[in-house]
Protein backbone atom coordinates (compact mmCIF):
# COMPACT_ATOMS: atom_id res chain seq x y z
CA UNK A 1 0.00 0.00 0.00
CA UNK A 2 1.69 3.45 -1.08
CA UNK A 3 1.68 5.97 1.74
CA UNK A 4 -0.26 9.31 1.44
CA UNK A 5 2.10 12.66 1.74
CA UNK A 6 0.24 14.71 4.70
CA UNK A 7 -1.49 17.69 3.13
CA UNK A 8 0.29 20.94 4.91
CA UNK A 9 -1.53 23.30 7.62
CA UNK A 10 -2.61 26.21 6.35
CA UNK A 11 -0.77 29.24 8.09
CA UNK A 12 -2.50 31.05 10.83
CA UNK A 13 -0.61 34.69 10.19
CA UNK A 14 -0.95 36.57 6.44
CA UNK A 15 2.54 37.38 6.53
CA UNK A 16 3.48 33.97 6.78
CA UNK A 17 1.54 32.80 3.27
CA UNK A 18 4.48 33.23 0.84
CA UNK A 19 6.20 30.59 2.99
CA UNK A 20 3.48 28.56 2.92
CA UNK A 21 2.98 28.76 -0.85
CA UNK A 22 6.97 27.67 -1.54
CA UNK A 23 6.48 24.69 0.83
CA UNK A 24 3.38 23.83 -1.41
CA UNK A 25 5.09 24.46 -4.32
CA UNK A 26 7.75 22.65 -3.85
CA UNK A 27 5.58 20.14 -2.11
CA UNK A 28 3.78 20.12 -5.50
CA UNK A 29 7.03 19.50 -7.53
CA UNK A 30 8.07 16.96 -5.43
CA UNK A 31 4.70 15.10 -5.70
CA UNK A 32 5.34 15.87 -9.52
CA UNK A 33 8.91 14.09 -9.40
CA UNK A 34 7.90 11.25 -7.57
CA UNK A 35 4.94 10.35 -10.05
CA UNK A 36 7.20 11.38 -13.07
CA UNK A 37 9.84 8.36 -12.05
CA UNK A 38 7.21 5.56 -11.04
CA UNK A 39 5.46 6.31 -14.22
CA UNK A 40 8.51 6.07 -15.85
CA UNK A 41 10.16 2.55 -13.81
CA UNK A 42 10.74 0.36 -15.15
CA UNK A 43 13.38 1.66 -17.54
CA UNK A 44 15.98 -1.03 -17.51
CA UNK A 45 16.15 -4.78 -16.99
CA UNK A 46 14.99 -6.49 -13.85
CA UNK A 47 17.27 -9.32 -12.21
CA UNK A 48 15.24 -12.03 -10.73
CA UNK A 49 17.46 -13.98 -8.61
CA UNK A 50 16.46 -17.54 -7.92
CA UNK A 51 18.16 -19.05 -5.06
CA UNK A 52 18.82 -22.39 -6.41
CA UNK A 53 19.36 -24.68 -9.61
CA UNK A 54 17.39 -24.39 -13.02
CA UNK A 55 14.87 -27.39 -13.53
CA UNK A 56 13.03 -27.15 -10.47
CA UNK A 57 9.99 -25.96 -9.09
CA UNK A 58 11.24 -22.70 -7.98
CA UNK A 59 12.66 -21.60 -11.39
CA UNK A 60 9.79 -22.79 -13.42
CA UNK A 61 8.08 -20.44 -11.39
CA UNK A 62 9.95 -17.60 -11.98
CA UNK A 63 10.80 -18.29 -15.61
CA UNK A 64 7.30 -18.40 -16.00
CA UNK A 65 6.31 -15.46 -14.47
CA UNK A 66 9.36 -13.31 -15.49
CA UNK A 67 8.26 -13.79 -19.20
CA UNK A 68 5.27 -12.93 -18.78
CA UNK A 69 5.29 -9.87 -16.54
CA UNK A 70 8.56 -9.07 -19.12
CA UNK A 71 5.18 -8.17 -21.90
CA UNK A 72 3.36 -6.30 -19.44
CA UNK A 73 6.31 -3.81 -18.25
CA UNK A 74 7.99 -3.94 -21.63
CA UNK A 75 11.23 -5.18 -19.69
CA UNK A 76 13.18 -7.78 -19.44
CA UNK A 77 13.44 -10.28 -16.38
CA UNK A 78 16.91 -11.72 -16.76
CA UNK A 79 16.88 -14.90 -14.30
CA UNK A 80 20.21 -15.34 -12.57
CA UNK A 81 19.87 -18.58 -10.70
CA UNK A 82 22.71 -18.20 -7.35
CA UNK A 83 22.11 -21.65 -5.79
CA UNK A 84 24.08 -22.59 -2.57
CA UNK A 85 23.80 -23.53 1.51
CA UNK A 86 19.98 -23.66 1.29
CA UNK A 87 19.15 -20.54 -0.82
CA UNK A 88 21.25 -18.47 1.92
CA UNK A 89 23.88 -17.34 -1.06
CA UNK A 90 21.71 -15.84 -3.20
CA UNK A 91 19.07 -14.14 -0.61
CA UNK A 92 22.21 -12.76 1.13
CA UNK A 93 23.29 -11.02 -2.14
CA UNK A 94 19.60 -9.50 -2.59
CA UNK A 95 19.96 -8.44 0.91
CA UNK A 96 22.78 -6.40 -0.03
CA UNK A 97 21.47 -5.07 -3.25
CA UNK A 98 20.43 -1.49 -3.93
CA UNK A 99 16.41 -0.95 -3.02
CA UNK A 100 15.79 0.77 -6.31
CA UNK A 101 13.18 -2.06 -7.77
CA UNK A 102 15.86 -3.53 -10.46
CA UNK A 103 16.44 -6.64 -7.79
CA UNK A 104 14.07 -9.24 -7.01
CA UNK A 105 14.15 -12.91 -5.64
CA UNK A 106 12.09 -15.83 -5.64
CA UNK A 107 12.14 -17.80 -2.05
CA UNK A 108 10.41 -20.42 -0.64
CA UNK A 109 10.00 -22.00 2.75
CA UNK A 110 13.26 -21.51 3.21
CA UNK A 111 12.91 -18.09 3.73
CA UNK A 112 11.19 -18.76 7.27
CA UNK A 113 13.08 -22.19 8.32
CA UNK A 114 17.24 -21.04 7.27
CA UNK A 115 17.12 -18.68 10.49
CA UNK A 116 16.76 -22.45 12.46
CA UNK A 117 18.66 -24.64 10.67
CA UNK A 118 21.85 -22.20 10.07
CA UNK A 119 22.11 -20.42 13.26
CA UNK A 120 23.10 -17.15 12.64
CA UNK A 121 22.28 -15.35 8.90
CA UNK A 122 24.44 -12.71 7.51
CA UNK A 123 21.02 -10.91 7.28
CA UNK A 124 17.74 -10.61 8.72
CA UNK A 125 15.09 -12.64 6.93
CA UNK A 126 12.34 -10.05 8.26
CA UNK A 127 14.16 -6.81 8.05
CA UNK A 128 16.45 -7.15 5.13
CA UNK A 129 13.61 -7.56 2.57
CA UNK A 130 10.45 -5.78 1.06
CA UNK A 131 7.35 -8.16 0.79
CA UNK A 132 5.89 -8.42 -2.55
CA UNK A 133 3.67 -11.16 -3.01
CA UNK A 134 2.67 -14.79 -2.08
CA UNK A 135 3.10 -16.95 -5.62
CA UNK A 136 2.12 -20.06 -5.40
CA UNK A 137 2.28 -23.30 -2.89
CA UNK A 138 3.86 -26.78 -4.79
CA UNK A 139 2.28 -29.97 -2.61
CA UNK A 140 4.35 -32.17 -1.53
CA UNK A 141 3.10 -36.10 -1.81
CA UNK A 142 3.81 -39.18 0.34
CA UNK A 143 4.62 -41.70 -1.83
CA UNK A 144 6.54 -45.33 -2.06
CA UNK A 145 7.39 -48.19 -3.95
CA UNK A 146 4.40 -48.87 -5.94
CA UNK A 147 5.72 -52.71 -6.36
CA UNK A 148 6.67 -53.36 -2.81
CA UNK A 149 3.83 -53.82 -0.07
CA UNK A 150 4.23 -51.24 1.83
CA UNK A 151 1.59 -48.82 3.88
CA UNK A 152 -1.34 -47.81 1.19
CA UNK A 153 -2.48 -45.32 3.43
CA UNK A 154 -1.97 -43.07 6.16
CA UNK A 155 -3.15 -45.28 9.07
CA UNK A 156 -0.84 -48.14 7.81
CA UNK A 157 2.22 -45.95 7.59
CA UNK A 158 1.34 -44.72 11.12
CA UNK A 159 0.74 -48.64 12.21
CA UNK A 160 4.06 -50.28 10.70
CA UNK A 161 6.00 -46.96 12.16
CA UNK A 162 4.64 -47.94 15.59
CA UNK A 163 5.42 -51.42 15.25
CA UNK A 164 9.01 -50.53 14.20
CA UNK A 165 10.12 -47.68 16.20
CA UNK A 166 13.30 -45.73 13.95
CA UNK A 167 13.57 -48.83 11.23
CA UNK A 168 10.63 -47.33 8.72
CA UNK A 169 12.87 -44.69 6.51
CA UNK A 170 11.78 -41.54 4.64
CA UNK A 171 13.98 -40.04 2.10
CA UNK A 172 14.30 -36.43 1.77
CA UNK A 173 16.35 -33.60 -0.76
CA UNK A 174 18.64 -33.02 2.49
CA UNK A 175 18.42 -31.80 5.79
CA UNK A 176 15.93 -28.71 6.29
CA UNK A 177 14.14 -29.03 3.16
CA UNK A 178 10.53 -28.74 3.04
CA UNK A 179 10.78 -32.72 1.97
CA UNK A 180 12.04 -33.27 5.25
CA UNK A 181 10.51 -31.07 7.62
CA UNK A 182 6.90 -32.77 5.72
CA UNK A 183 8.62 -36.18 7.96
CA UNK A 184 9.37 -34.76 10.99
CA UNK A 185 6.01 -33.00 11.19
CA UNK A 186 4.54 -36.24 9.88
CA UNK A 187 6.22 -38.23 12.97
CA UNK A 188 6.01 -35.27 15.45
CA UNK A 189 2.23 -35.77 14.95
CA UNK A 190 1.92 -39.26 14.90
CA UNK A 191 4.03 -39.97 17.83
CA UNK A 192 6.22 -42.34 15.62
CA UNK A 193 10.15 -42.36 15.07
CA UNK A 194 10.99 -42.44 11.27
CA UNK A 195 14.48 -42.87 9.95
CA UNK A 196 15.50 -39.87 8.31
CA UNK A 197 17.78 -40.80 5.28
CA UNK A 198 19.47 -37.41 3.67
CA UNK A 199 20.28 -36.90 0.32
CA UNK A 200 22.08 -34.37 -1.80
CA UNK A 201 18.99 -33.50 -4.02
CA UNK A 202 15.32 -34.91 -5.00
CA UNK A 203 16.82 -37.07 -7.55
CA UNK A 204 18.79 -39.33 -5.75
CA UNK A 205 16.58 -40.17 -3.13
CA UNK A 206 13.78 -41.01 -5.69
CA UNK A 207 16.03 -43.32 -7.67
CA UNK A 208 16.75 -45.23 -4.44
CA UNK A 209 12.87 -45.02 -3.22
CA UNK A 210 12.07 -46.51 -6.53
CA UNK A 211 15.32 -49.07 -5.85
CA UNK A 212 13.53 -50.27 -2.86
CA UNK A 213 16.27 -48.49 -0.29
CA UNK A 214 14.09 -46.35 1.81
CA UNK A 215 10.44 -46.89 2.21
CA UNK A 216 8.81 -43.31 2.23
CA UNK A 217 9.25 -40.05 0.35
CA UNK A 218 7.64 -36.54 1.16
CA UNK A 219 8.55 -35.53 -2.34
CA UNK A 220 7.77 -32.27 -4.07
CA UNK A 221 4.34 -32.98 -6.75
CA UNK A 222 6.85 -31.53 -9.48
CA UNK A 223 9.43 -34.32 -9.21
CA UNK A 224 6.93 -37.30 -7.94
CA UNK A 225 4.34 -36.59 -10.57
CA UNK A 226 6.33 -38.54 -13.77
CA UNK A 227 6.51 -41.45 -11.18
CA UNK A 228 3.05 -41.85 -10.37
CA UNK A 229 1.90 -41.34 -13.73
CA UNK A 230 4.62 -44.90 -15.28
CA UNK A 231 3.24 -46.40 -11.95
CA UNK A 232 6.50 -47.10 -10.06
CA UNK A 233 5.29 -44.71 -7.42
CA UNK A 234 2.23 -44.71 -4.90
CA UNK A 235 0.82 -41.64 -3.96
CA UNK A 236 -0.66 -42.09 -0.34
CA UNK A 237 -1.26 -38.80 0.77
CA UNK A 238 -0.71 -34.63 -0.32
CA UNK A 239 0.79 -32.49 2.62
CA UNK A 240 -1.66 -29.54 2.11
CA UNK A 241 -4.74 -28.35 3.84
CA UNK A 242 -6.72 -28.57 0.50
CA UNK A 243 -6.10 -31.67 -2.38
CA UNK A 244 -3.62 -31.33 -5.10
CA UNK A 245 -5.86 -30.29 -8.69
CA UNK A 246 -3.02 -32.09 -10.10
CA UNK A 247 -3.60 -35.57 -7.62
CA UNK A 248 -7.20 -34.82 -7.19
CA UNK A 249 -8.09 -38.07 -5.76
CA UNK A 250 -5.86 -38.34 -3.65
CA UNK A 251 -6.76 -37.06 0.36
CA UNK A 252 -4.71 -34.50 2.23
CA UNK A 253 -2.56 -35.99 5.37
CA UNK A 254 -4.69 -34.30 7.48
CA UNK A 255 -8.11 -36.53 5.94
CA UNK A 256 -6.62 -39.17 5.67
CA UNK A 257 -5.94 -39.77 9.41
CA UNK A 258 -3.79 -37.06 10.93
CA UNK A 259 -5.83 -34.40 11.68
CA UNK A 260 -4.64 -30.53 11.96
CA UNK A 261 -1.42 -31.91 9.70
CA UNK A 262 -0.37 -29.54 7.47
CA UNK A 263 2.59 -28.45 5.40
CA UNK A 264 2.17 -26.20 2.06
CA UNK A 265 5.34 -25.39 0.18
CA UNK A 266 4.89 -21.81 -0.70
CA UNK A 267 6.80 -19.47 -3.00
CA UNK A 268 7.04 -15.85 -2.74
CA UNK A 269 8.64 -13.04 -4.14
CA UNK A 270 10.75 -10.28 -2.19
CA UNK A 271 12.58 -6.89 -3.33
CA UNK A 272 15.31 -5.08 -0.90
CA UNK A 273 14.44 -3.46 2.00
CA UNK A 274 13.99 0.47 1.39
CA UNK A 275 12.84 -0.40 -1.94
CA UNK A 276 9.75 2.34 -2.85
CA UNK A 277 6.72 1.90 -1.76
CA UNK A 278 5.23 2.66 -5.18
CA UNK A 279 7.37 0.18 -6.74
CA UNK A 280 6.32 -2.32 -4.44
CA UNK A 281 2.57 -1.64 -5.29
CA UNK A 282 3.49 -1.88 -8.63
CA UNK A 283 5.06 -4.95 -8.93
CA UNK A 284 2.86 -6.27 -7.00
CA UNK A 285 0.00 -5.88 -9.43
CA UNK A 286 2.09 -7.03 -12.52
CA UNK A 287 2.71 -10.25 -10.17
CA UNK A 288 -0.81 -10.80 -9.74
CA UNK A 289 -1.87 -10.01 -13.18
CA UNK A 290 0.66 -12.26 -14.25
CA UNK A 291 -0.44 -15.29 -12.28
CA UNK A 292 -4.01 -14.38 -13.87
CA UNK A 293 -3.04 -15.01 -17.75
CA UNK A 294 -4.16 -18.36 -19.41
CA UNK A 295 -0.02 -19.02 -20.07
CA UNK A 296 0.70 -18.88 -16.39
CA UNK A 297 -1.99 -20.63 -15.16
CA UNK A 298 -1.40 -23.67 -17.99
CA UNK A 299 2.18 -23.52 -16.87
CA UNK A 300 1.97 -23.67 -13.10
CA UNK A 301 -0.70 -26.67 -13.43
CA UNK A 302 1.70 -28.70 -15.66
CA UNK A 303 4.07 -28.73 -12.80
CA UNK A 304 1.52 -29.10 -9.90
CA UNK A 305 1.53 -25.42 -8.77
CA UNK A 306 -1.42 -23.32 -7.36
CA UNK A 307 -1.29 -19.78 -7.67
CA UNK A 308 -1.61 -17.76 -4.57
CA UNK A 309 -1.57 -13.85 -4.63
CA UNK A 310 -1.25 -11.68 -2.04
CA UNK A 311 -0.79 -8.25 -1.10
CA UNK A 312 2.72 -7.28 0.58
CA UNK A 313 1.07 -7.12 3.86
CA UNK A 314 -0.38 -11.18 3.98
CA UNK A 315 3.12 -12.24 2.92
CA UNK A 316 4.71 -10.61 5.92
CA UNK A 317 1.91 -12.23 8.15
CA UNK A 318 2.43 -15.25 6.64
CA UNK A 319 6.46 -15.43 7.05
CA UNK A 320 5.60 -14.24 10.70
CA UNK A 321 3.44 -17.60 11.36
CA UNK A 322 5.76 -19.77 9.66
CA UNK A 323 8.44 -18.78 11.53
CA UNK A 324 6.91 -19.26 14.45
CA UNK A 325 5.17 -23.28 13.44
CA UNK A 326 8.67 -24.33 11.95
CA UNK A 327 11.06 -22.65 14.49
CA UNK A 328 9.85 -24.96 17.41
CA UNK A 329 9.48 -27.90 15.04
CA UNK A 330 13.34 -27.34 14.58
CA UNK A 331 14.40 -26.98 17.92
CA UNK A 332 12.04 -29.78 19.72
CA UNK A 333 13.45 -32.15 17.36
CA UNK A 334 17.23 -31.13 17.11
CA UNK A 335 17.26 -30.06 13.24
CA UNK A 336 20.06 -28.75 11.69
CA UNK A 337 21.67 -27.89 7.84
CA UNK A 338 23.74 -30.09 6.03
Amino acid sequence: MTKSIPQHHQPVATKRRPLAAVVAAFGALGCSVVLAQTDAYPTKAIKWIVPFPPGGAMDSIARTLGEQMSRQLSQPFVIENRAGAGGNIGAESVAKASPDGYTMIIVANGMAVNKFLYGKLSYDSVKAFSPISLLAVVPNVLVTNAAQSKGKTVAEVIAQAKAQPGKVTFASAGNGTSIHLAGELFASMANVEMLHVPYKGSGPAVTDLIGGQVDYMFDSVTSAMPHIQSGKLRAIAVTTVTRSSALSNVPTIAEAGLPGYELSPWFAAYMPAGTPDAIVAQMNEALLEAMKTPTVKARFAAIGAEPIGSTPKQLAVHLDAEMLKWGKIIQTRGIRAD
